[in-house]
């Protein structure tokens, strides 16, 4: 059993729409999707506290194969990262990429900061939307196990 602590979520676009594109930058700079706060607790339960993140971005490519990766911060460290690849051409140009990341043993205020670039030179890719970023908060029960 859990009990949640905090919840927080961010919606910066609500659908897919061509004409709100932003095109992804390519590494090192980064392109910030949404940043939410969440209260994790205290530190006398954080062996026991952590935070569920989901993240989902709509991309489209426009030239090339672009790797795209997504990263999760807290408090400016990277906390998690994953890989997408984005073609440009045929029937696979759009693509909606949802991901989870926990944080697990945290306490106090925390920030969390949702960002996107393109490892691969000589591409493009584009943010189109949706674009969503939530945070759940939460304490385990001592006889729940994981």
């Amino acid at each position: 059993m859990a009990r949640v602590i905090d919840y927080n979520a961010k919606q910066p676009r609500r659908r897919f729409n061509l004409s709100r594109a932003t095109t992804i930058p390519h590494s090192p700079t980064r392109l910030r999707l949404a940043r939410i706060r969440l209260n994790t607790g205290s530190s006398s339960n954080m062996s026991r506290n952590r935070v569920e993140l989901i993240g989902t971005v709509g991309v489209r490519g426009v030239t090339g194969i672009s790797q795209l990766l997504f990263r999760i911060f807290r408090n400016g460290t990277e906390i998690f990262n994953t890989r997408q690849g984005v073609e440009s051409a045929g029937s696979e140009r759009n693509y909606t990429v949802t991901f989870q990341a926990i944080d697990r043993n945290v306490s106090g205020t925390h920030t969390y900061t949702l960002t996107v670039e393109n490892l691969t030179s000589g591409t493009t890719a584009q943010v189109v939307g949706p674009v969503s970023f939530s945070g759940l908060s939460i304490r385990r029960s001592r006889t729940t196990s994981s």
